[in-house]
C-alpha cells in the first residue's frame, strides 16, 4: 500500500506492506531510530511518538494508518542546534540513565506541557505512567518536566 506521511516536517511517500508497523516504518525505512522498539505490546512506551497532536505507541500503530498525518519523533524536538526544554530539563536533571525509555518520554513531557504549562508531580506521573523506566525511578524524570515547565514560565 502507498502512504504518505509527514515526519518532523518532512513528507515522505513509500510502499509499504499492510502490517508494517509505524515504529518499524520509521525505524527501518526512514532511519529515524530515536525512537525505540521495546516490547511490542504496548506495554513499555518506549516507541512513543506523536500521530498528529496526540502521543501514540508506534508498536501498535500500522504504517497505513499514519497515511495523511503528521508524525513527530524525538529527533523533530530540536529546532536546529536548540534542544527542546524537554531535552534540555533531561539532561540538567539527569532524566535517564541507559537512555532507553528517553524518546517516549520526551514526547509524552512535550505534550504533556504543551497541554498544561505548570503540571503538578502528580500530573507528571501521571502522564508518564503508561511508559516503563528500568533505570531511574521516575524521581529525576519528573524533576526534569518539572524544570521544563519552570524554564519555560521564565524561572
Amino acid at each position: 500500500m502507498k502512504v504518505t506521511l509527514t515526519v518532523n516536517g518532512t513528507e515522505y511517500a513509500r510502499d509499504v506492506e499492510p502490517r508494517l508497523l509505524l515504529i518499524h516504518l520509521l525505524r527501518d525505512e526512514l532511519g529515524l531510530t530515536g525512537s525505540h522498539w521495546g516490547c511490542d505490546t504496548s506495554n513499555c512506551g518506549a516507541c512513543v511518538v506523536w500521530l498528529d497532536d496526540t502521543p501514540v505507541k508506534s508498536c501498535t500503530v500500522l504504517a497505513v494508518m499514519a497515511d495523511g498525518h503528521r508524525v513527530l519523533t524525538v529527533e523533530g524536538l530540536a529546532n536546529g542546534a536548540s534542544l527542546d526544554p524537554v531535552q534540555q530539563g533531561f539532561a540538567h536533571c539527569h532524566g535517564l540513565q541507559c537512555g532507553f525509555c528517553t524518546p517516549g518520554m520526551m514526547l509524552t513531557a512535550r505534550w504533556l506541557l504543551n497541554n498544561n504549562p505548570h503540571p503538578s508531580s502528580y500530573q507528571v506521573r501521571e502522564a508518564i505512567s503508561g511508559q516503563v523506566c528500568r533505570c531511574t525511578g521516575y524521581e529525576n524524570i519528573v524533576k526534569a518536566v518539572l524544570w521544563a515547565a519552570e524554564y519555560e514560565a521564565g524561572g
